[in-house]
């Protein structure tokens, strides 16, 4: 496996090759990777997320899975980095962590089997599809403010080659507590399936990335917190979430909301009537309050 990151340096974004704590450039150049400022390590001209594949995130909202895969879309404007912060727009309260794997295209799919895509791939990379849940009520069916809003899509820290998504491991840490664990032989449909799949009527061209879902435990985070995913053979990504300097304006549009809904999916729909919609499990003790004003 080869390990490539995009960096700014001398003021300008360069590609660099991971050898031990060391990044490399083309040119020979070598950067110390505790002082590298990363960058996400591609540029898509889309990112497309899957909405549910890991068997444990099924059961956690009491569901089934669908037949077939379901997607939406993220705006590139949603990239953030390795070590970048996350912004929490004021006003908004349920912030929610998604550890993923990101699949990469390195050359034009268009019509191919499940059994093709991989000549299509040109690696993966850990994602976090952080979802602004405080949004659902009105953005449930497009994803859009939900996962699409700035910052909302950290990619990194590298773009990893020739790795083996087969049984592997995948973790989501907060402030150093592991808040999330999954294994990607619980995804129902895998990486060269999803690709195959939105490739029947999407052409994916090189740079492309496809968020390919994740297990249970999402729940929300706070300004302050440091949230980290880890995956077997990828590295780990690390980025602390920070309030906005502005505030959701309330001057126009839907206004974030404490609904059912909101609430029963910002903690993984472990929830129940009494009188309000009352959290229990992960998050309730700090959220009950909330809840009731």
């Amino acid at each position: 496996m080869t390990e490539y990151r995009r960096i700014l340096l001398h003021d300008r974004a360069v590609q660099a090759r991971v050898e031990g704590d060391e990044l490399v450039t083309a040119d020979g150049e070598r950067v110390a990777i505790a002082d590298a400022r990363h960058l996400a390590p591609v540029e898509p001209s889309k990112i497309i997320a899957t909405h549910l594949t890991y068997r444990s995130r099924v059961d956690e909202f009491m569901t089934k899975l669908p037949p077939t895969p379901t997607y939406f879309q993220k705006p590139t404007s949603s990239l953030a980095a390795h070590l970048g912060e996350v912004v929490r727009p004021k006003r908004c309260k349920y912030l929610n962590f998604e550890g993923e794997i990101a699949i990469v295209i390195g050359r034009m799919a268009f019509d191919v089997s499940p059994e093709e895509a991989a000549e299509h791939i040109t690696g993966y990379t850990i994602a976090n599809d952080f979802g602004l849940h405080d949004f659902r009520d009105t953005d449930a069916g497009s994803m859009l403010r939900v996962k699409g809003s700035d910052t909302m899509c950290p990619l990194g820290p590298g773009l990893v080659t020739d790795w083996d998504f087969h049984d592997k491991e995948i973790r989501t840490l907060v402030n150093g507590e592991v808040k999330q664990s999954g294994n990607t032989a619980e995804m129902e449909w895998d990486m060269h399936y999803l690709v195959a799949d939105l490739a029947r009527t999407i052409t994916l061209v090189p740079g492309d990335v496809i968020l390919s879902g994740t297990p249970a435990g999402s729940r929300p985070v706070q300004p302050g917190d440091s949230v980290t995913v880890e995956v077997e053979g990828l590295g780990a990504l690390t980025n602390t979430i920070v309030e906005g300097n502005v505030a959701v304006r309330p001057d126009v549009g839907a206004q974030p909301s404490e609904s059912e809904e909101v609430i029963s999916t910002a903690l993984g729909g472990d929830w129940e009537y009494r009188g309000i919609r009352a959290p229990r499990g992960p998050g309730a003790k700090h959220y009950e309050s909330e809840v009731s004003e």
